[in-house]
């Protein structure tokens, strides 16, 4: 068990067998694609240079072992106490190590598992569900969205990144509201934003949107609307008829 607060690694121990060969599949994670413009924008009136700008996909690699820091103590007590409780170690489907930050892309069907695990094993002790949210990565992206969850663990004073990606079709992930109370609200904004369908949660209704609202409005295929912004001389177009963000 790791010291409270402690910063221990075990990047120079030798391998325990406990990280699987599931966890680098042949194919990473898609996370992003290309982009040009400033915001996507490529062919607006644009006198500043930002409408130039050319940004290449970006998706952090697969990450080879030692992570560094405690994140290989983390990954050998985590693999271990998926073991005890009859996970698989294929249900992590990849790790990710990038701004010196780790991230955990699981198979939502062990997600509500894994996250009991992680909480009450005692070498873990993440306590805190600090944040749900999602990501749409665009009609481009396989797997687009991605439902994201932040715990925090205040015994050892440590964050680590919880990842589900979902294909459009098919939104559906595992409520964690049992588990962390704490995501309630956040998994309705989550679902009300995005259309991400948090099965098992108790009260999955729209938290922003008005009930009857049509469409997912931070999907990146949702219109953009909105009405003309009248000054004096001069009109605005709304957003979605005055230049292009796709």
């Amino acid at each position: 068990m790791p010291e409270t607060g402690g910063e221990h690694s075990s990047a120079e121990r030798a391998e325990t067998g406990l990280e699987p060969s599931g966890v680098r599949p042949a194919q990473p994670v898609v996370a992003g694609h290309a982009r040009r413009g400033m915001f996507g924008v490529h062919d607006a009136g644009d006198t500043t240079g930002y409408g130039g700008v050319r940004l290449p996909a970006y998706t952090p690699p697969p990450a080879e072992r030692p992570y560094g820091g405690w994140f290989d103590e983390f990954a050998d007590q985590f693999f271990a106490a998926l073991a005890e409780n009859d996970v698989p170690a294929e249900a992590v489907h990849q790790i990710t190590v990038d701004r010196d930050e780790i991230t955990l892309y699981l198979d939502r069907r062990y997600l509500a598992q894994a996250c009991r695990i992680l909480r009450d094993d005692a070498g873990l002790r993440f306590e805190l569900c600090s944040s749900v949210s999602g990501v749409d990565y665009g009609p481009d992206v396989p797997q687009r969205l991605h439902s994201v969850y932040h715990l925090t663990s205040m015994t050892y004073r440590r964050r680590i990144r919880l990842e589900v990606t979902l294909e459009i079709e098919d939104p559906h992930v595992p409520s964690v509201v049992e588990v962390y109370p704490t995501a309630d609200w956040q998994e309705r904004e989550a679902y009300d934003m995005f259309g991400i369908v948090y099965d098992g949660h108790p009260a999955l209704t729209r938290i922003l949107m008005p009930d009857d609202w049509d469409g997912f409005p931070q999907r990146k295929d949702y219109p953009l609307g909105g009405i003309p912004v009248e000054y004096k001389g001069a009109e605005i177009p709304p957003p979605d008829q005055r230049r292009s963000y796709s």
